[in-house]
Order: C-alpha cells, then structure tokens, then sequence
C-alpha cells in the first residue's frame, strides 16, 4: 500500500486548503447558519473540485474533506460527491453520465443520499423510458419516510434505496414533501416524504450499487471525521500554548500533553484507516471490511476527540459561539451518521464471519 498522494491529488487539496482557508471563517460560518455558503460552494466549484474527483479517486476525494473538516465549512461537498459524482460515474448509464455529471462538477446538481438505510421506502416498477444516447435507467415510483438526511434542503437529487436495496435518484421537487429537521450540526437536514414519487433507477437491480456506495460513503464521511477532528485538536492545541495557569501555560501540564497526545494518536488511526479504505477501494480491491473498520475509527476514536478539543479550551470550550463548538457538533453528528461502534462491530463480525472458510 502507498497513500503518497499524487501530484494531481496533492495539487487538489493544496487548492481545496486555499479556498476553504481564506473563505470558511468562522463569521461566515456564524451566518451561514444551517444552510450552504453560496460563495464558497461556488469558489470550490468554479475551481473544479468536484470534477475533479473523477479523476483523483476516493482517495482524493478523502484527502479534500479533510481540508473541509478541518473548517466545517458548511457546503454539500462530502454528499455530493460520494452519492452524486462517484455514484453515477460508476453506476450510471451512459445517458445518466452525459446528463447529470455536468451539473454536478459545476455544483447546479447537488445530490445527498438516503443512506446507509432508507426506512420504509417501497417501490413500484415502470417501463424504462426510451431516448437517444445509449442504454438508459429504468423508472420506478417510491413511496415511504426517510426520517432524517443530511443536506436535503440544498439538495436537488436524493439517492434513495429501496426495500431491496436497489438505487433510485429522486428530485427533490418531486417528493410529496421535503421537512426541515434540526441534528446535532448545523447542517440543512430534512425528512424526506414520498407518494407515489417517479424515480429513475442507478445501478442495475438488486444489492450491488447500494453496497458499493454505501462503502464510499463510509469512507468518504471518514475522512471528513479526520478532518474535524484534526482541526479540534489544532485548535486545542494553540489555545493551550497561550491560556496560563499558575504563571505557565496549559500546555507544559502534563495532564494536558496526555489528554493531547491521546487525541493526536485518535486522529491519525482514523486518518489512515480511511486513507486504506479508499486505496483499497480505488484499486478495485474488496473495500467492505476497511469500510467498515474506518467507520468504526471515525465513530468511537471521533467522539474521543472531539470531546477532548473542548475539554481542552477549559470554560471557553462551553461557550457555543467559540469555534471549537462547531468541531464537537461535526464530531457528534458524524459519529450519529457513521453508526455506533456496537452497530459497526457487528456487522463487521457478521462480514467476517461469512468470509471464513470454517
């Protein structure tokens, strides 16, 4: 295994760290709110980032949201890229790719996904719909309750599974209603209502697109957990070399070099083992098992964390407008989106399990 990024990758991130550096400031995040920064989704798009993807793989896409988590800067990246520009490159049509890969390089496409469970959705199966420019998806109408999925209301699609598992694409201004919920983070989440709601299908029937997805996901929001928690401990880091007590810093306590130390070490096992999740998964290897056990790092090492950037900052880490808040609701409402630990394990023991020979 060899995770030096490439030169385009590494060129990527440089960019992506620029753009996000200079645009992602905490004042900007403050009015932000729950939903998108308009200009910095369209700085990040004008500069190719999504597109790029295509070309820089999982890994890449990886090493990006580290550069987002390392901000929480509050645009659809992580989802639009995992369930919009991955999925439909390696599952769409030809006619899906020529229609809908465009809009989302440019960032007018904004999909998320219903994942790793949509609930209760049914579907029903149409004829596929005929047209020029190769083979194309088959249609279905969907109906059921996805409680919660990040990102919805700036969303234009939403990739959502079936009770078998089969893959859908749904516009948003399709579905019978589209409701705004609060999570932990300030992410413009919603509850998503469909009727009856026309669909077209990603991927070929049966459980193989959604298992495929469902890993680069994982790994995908892995990386972004690295990312939050990396910028956390940075955080944590520089307010303690500064903030005095008993006439010597923060820092040179050694409770406190301890509780650091054990957050570095978290981070980095939830750093590389997304970084051999993805290199795994771009090199055609099985990535199910490294999907799951990044998954499960970015989860139980994630809450460690994050937990521990704000126990760091002392009394300034309960203010909720101090910039390490952000950090621990990122850390917090991804540990929730990954899955517990408990859940994590056992459907890994469950895959491993399976694949013994015994």
């Amino acid at each position: 295994m060899d995770f030096t990024p490439t030169e385009e990758q590494e060129a990527a991130r440089e960019l992506a760290g620029r753009i996000l550096g200079d645009l992602a400031t905490h004042e900007r995040l403050r009015a932000a709110g729950t939903g998108t920064d308009a200009e910095l989704w369209k700085a990040l798009c004008a500069a190719g980032l999504p597109g790029a993807v295509e070309d820089t793989g999982l890994l890449g896409l990886v090493l990006l949201l580290e550069e987002q988590g390392r901000v929480t800067a509050q645009v659809p990246f992580a989802a639009t890229c995992v369930y919009g520009i991955l999925a439909v490159t390696r599952h769409g049509t030809r006619e899906q790719r020529a229609r809908l890969l465009p809009g989302l390089r440019d960032g007018t496409t904004v999909v998320t996904g219903a994942l790793p469970t949509a609930g209760t959705v049914t579907s029903r199966d149409e004829p596929p719909h005929g047209g020029p420019g190769g083979a194309v998806a088959g249609s279905g109408r969907l109906s059921g309750v996805v409680e919660w999925v990040p990102w919805l209301r700036d969303a234009t699609h939403v990739l959502v599974p079936d009770e078998n598992h089969t893959l859908w694409l749904v516009r948003t201004e399709d579905a019978a209603a589209v409701e705004a919920v609060e999570l932990t983070a300030p992410w413009s989440a919603g509850r998503l209502v469909l009727a009856g709601t026309p669909a077209e299908r990603l991927g070929g029937p049966g459980a193989a697109a959604y298992a495929d997805v469902l890993a680069a996901a994982r790994i995908a929001f892995a990386g972004l957990q690295a990312g939050v928690c990396a910028g956390s401990l940075a955080r944590a880091v520089a307010y303690t070399s500064v903030r005095e007590q008993f006439g010597r810093p923060l820092a040179t306590h050694q409770a406190v070099q301890l509780r650091a130390a054990d957050a570095h070490m978290d981070t980095e096992a939830i750093r590389v083992t997304a970084y051999e999740a993805a290199w795994r998964f771009d090199e055609g290897l099985d990535a199910e098992e490294a999907a799951l056990t990044a998954a499960w790092w970015a989860s139980e090492a994630g809450k460690r964390v994050v937990h521990a950037g704000q126990h760091l900052h002392g009394g300034m880490g309960a203010d909720l407008d101090h910039p390490v808040h952000r950090h621990f609701l990122w850390g917090r409402q991804l540990d929730s989106y990954l899955g517990c630990g408990t859940e994590l394990l056992a459907e890994l023991g469950d895959l491993l399990a399976k694949g013994d020979p015994s």
